[in-house]
């Protein structure tokens, strides 16, 4: 991609989309690719990019590959266990120091936020669905007041297909017990369409709390498709995004499996000049 087809400014690259490099190598990928931002991702099993076992070392290695790349750092996808599990005292020492971690991480690479999951990767409450729920918007309200501390901000992917709010009736709930919270929102357009929903109703009832937006293509029931192969439709997406005043920023989430790593490259590009062209 030379300069004159570079990405849109608002219109970054999560490290996810080349999980399959070392953290350096992708960033340098995504830098050639044009993009001036990134989302980085911590998903332990998605994505290896940051150590799960995240000691101080461990930070200070992170932020140091980020800010030789001179790309800016939007938000951190990160995880720090499933948020509807009941504690014991050494599982909340353990969850708080991972935490911490992964803030400090957030605040060192000069990201805007952390981003932490709407519960576990099933769709069956550990209790009931009300318990369950209740307690992961306890516990992102409690990582949101940690975050502050920390100078940064605390998302969730309210939706997200394969875990506990797993459709939009799930994430209505989930964002009821976090209205009077400074815990934002990240929709994602893929996970949106796997679930049989609407981008148009999520931006509908969300529009107020969304803080980023992922892009990735899907058709009902896979979110693992490159930008164009689904069924998403992202310019009534991004208009309705546009209408309802939402100026942040957008990621290229493309953990796609439609397409071989050495065709990632190109793909990415393919998604950056077609998503430019409707922000």
């Amino acid at each position: 991609m030379h300069a004159a087809s570079r990405p849109d400014r608002r219109l970054g690259c999560s490290t996810i989309s080349f999980r399959h490099l070392d953290l350096e190598m992708a960033l340098t990928w995504i830098r050639q690719l044009g993009f001036r931002g990134i989302d980085l991702g911590a998903l332990p099993g998605v994505c290896d990019h940051v150590p799960y076992e995240l000691n101080a070392t461990a930070v200070a290695s992170v932020i140091a590959t980020v800010r030789s790349s001179r790309l800016q750092v939007r938000s951190i996808n990160g995880d720090i266990g499933d948020l509807n599990l009941p504690l014991d005292g050494e599982g909340r020492r353990s969850r708080d120091a991972h935490l911490d971690a992964l803030l400090s991480l957030t605040a060192g690479t000069g990201a805007q936020a952390l981003v932490l999951p709407c519960g576990a990767l099933d769709h069956t409450p550990l209790r009931s669905l009300d318990d369950d729920l209740d307690l992961v918007a306890a516990e992102l309200i409690a990582a949101a007041r940690r975050a502050t501390q920390h100078g940064v901000e605390l998302w969730t992917e309210s939706l997200h297909f394969h875990r506990l709010c797993a459709d939009m009736t799930r994430a209505q709930a989930l964002s009821d017990r976090l209205a009077d919270s400074p815990v934002g929102i990240v929709m994602d357009f893929s996970h949106i369409v796997a679930s049989g929903g609407d981008p148009l109703d999520f931006v509908d009832r969300f529009a107020g709390r969304i803080s980023h937006v992922h892009i990735r293509d899907a058709v009902p029931g896979n979110i693992n498709i490159s930008v164009g192969r689904g069924a998403v439709d992202f310019a009534g997406g991004l208009k309705a995004l546009a209408d309802a005043g939402y100026t942040g920023h957008f990621a290229l989430e493309l953990e796609t499996r439609d397409i071989t790593d050495d065709q990632r490259p190109a793909a990415t590009a393919d998604a950056a000049q077609h998503i430019s062209d409707l922000i």
